[in-house]
């Protein structure tokens, strides 16, 4: 199936580090870069949803292996009776253009990675858009990845192997516990037959919030 995604310039802006929106010259190449990439990638994504219970240890994920670890995560899915693993990706075809695009120009290679991070953003929106419609009359949170808060990132190889990703959505996980391809994301959506508050946002428990660059201009990374 073929999946279309709008990439948000401007948040692909905001990571490049502009406080503005940047000359007609640099636009015009942030634009190529965009086109560029849009029609290369393959986006794709895989997930399982799964009933959870408090345990001593953590937040158990029914018939599987996986507890969740840390009070960020235990409050993000306060509530919760279900939540949603998640993985979605880019593509390699991503990792690729930006390589072609750095030996190209640094610049460029600089912007279409930026531009590649927003759209990896965009292809997990239109993962939740399936995700809603197929859970309806249901209350969700916000998407939760490892690494947020103390939530720790030396679950990524276990989220990927119970969604069986890289079969699936063709994503690994390296023993230094990146992901591949690089613009690919995991994370975890809580799922509630009651209205509950969406929590904190991501700004608020970022162990990068206290020397945030987006911050000390008044905006935030993500949506």
């Amino acid at each position: 199936m073929e999946i279309n995604i709008s990439i948000n310039v401007n948040e692909a802006i905001r990571y490049m580090g502009y406080r503005e929106q940047p000359p007609a010259p640099q636009m015009e190449m942030i634009e190529s870069c965009r086109r560029e990439l849009v029609k290369a990638i393959t986006p794709a994504w895989v997930y399982r949803a799964f009933d959870i219970e408090e345990c001593d240890d953590g937040i158990k994920l029914a018939g599987t292996k996986l507890i969740f670890k840390g009070e960020d995560i235990r409050r993000h899915l306060s509530g919760c009776r279900r939540c949603i693993l998640l993985c979605a990706t880019a593509s390699s075809k991503a990792d690729e253009l930006i390589r072609r695009k750095e030996a190209e120009d640094i610049t460029l290679g600089y912007m279409t990675d930026c531009l590649a991070s927003a759209a990896v953003e965009a292809v997990c929106d239109e993962a939740e858009k399936e995700i809603y419609e197929k859970l309806t009359g249901c209350w969700f949170t916000w998407r939760f990845s490892p690494g947020y808060g103390d939530f720790p990132l030396d679950i990524q190889p276990m989220i990927i192997e119970t969604l069986n990703a890289q079969k699936r959505a063709g994503v690994a996980c390296t023993d230094s516990l990146l992901l591949t391809p690089r613009k690919s994301v995991t994370a975890v959506i809580g799922v509630s037959d009651e209205p509950i508050e969406k929590g904190r946002r991501g700004c608020a428990i970022c162990k990068m919030a206290g020397r945030c660059e987006f911050r000390k201009r008044g905006i935030h990374c993500g949506s």
